[in-house]
């Protein structure tokens, strides 16, 4: 079975979606995954339990949710169109914010775990040393946490590639534009081309096979998902 032309389209904009929101989600997620870490705020279990909605609430809740918001009758939606910069449900840029906060506690948990895991004694070590708190951050903690790191960029990058529900709801289906793999194996299903579905769906399920076989070689996921109990 030979792809066409729209199942290579949908594919490189999964790969690239899954790119640009695995970028975001670390530089998000990192300083989100500290705080957690680090906070003795009251607030602590309420911002981490909003951080792990998207884990428990079905995609197209949150993708309804996020349309309304960021529709143009939208409070986000409103904001952003007087500030000129166009309109976020049914573009690329959409699939990115839906994406950010659908895939953030896939992020923020193994990074969080790791940063629990580092413990108080390296970063003393630096104060003694005249360190400041950023300092100690970039050149002790994000060290110390890079297999973290590693296992979060992994898993956001791997949740973002099987997205549909949220995508489908804030980006609908359009080619070449918000038409990504798993809403094109969507529509190969609802076109009863049942071989082009499956050879869709089988190169997604060797990819996530082979990113969970990497994780468990490598001991990310005990030694980050796992770090914190």
């Amino acid at each position: 079975m030979t792809l066409g032309a729209d199942d290579w389209q949908a594919v490189w904009l999964t790969l690239k979606l899954a790119t640009v929101v695995t970028a975001l989600l670390l530089i998000v997620g990192t300083p989100i995954a500290w705080w957690l870490a680090r906070t003795r705020s009251r607030l602590r279990n309420v911002v981490g339990a909003v951080v792990a909605l998207p884990i428990v609430l079905p995609p197209t809740v949150l993708g309804f949710y996020l349309l309304i918001v960021l529709g143009p009758s939208g409070p986000a939606g409103r904001l952003i169109g007087a500030l000129g910069l166009g309109s976020l449900p049914f573009t690329f840029a959409g699939l990115v914010v839906a994406s950010v906060f659908y895939s953030l506690p896939f992020v923020v948990q193994p990074i969080h775990n790791a940063f629990a895991a580092i413990g108080e004694r390296p970063l003393e070590a630096a104060a003694t040393l005249r360190a400041s708190p950023l300092a100690a951050f970039f050149s002790v903690a994000l060290p110390l946490a890079r297999p973290g790191l590693v296992t979060a960029a992994v898993l956001g990058f791997a949740h973002t590639v099987g997205e549909f529900g949220v995508v489908l709801m804030i980006g609908g289906n359009i080619p070449g534009k918000t038409q990504v793999l798993s809403v094109q194996i969507y529509n190969h299903v609802e076109a009863l081309e049942y071989a082009h579905a499956h050879g869709l769906a089988a190169g997604l399920v060797a990819f996530s096979f082979v990113v969970l076989l990497a994780l468990y070689a490598s001991g990310g996921v005990r030694n980050t998902l796992g770090a914190g109990r």
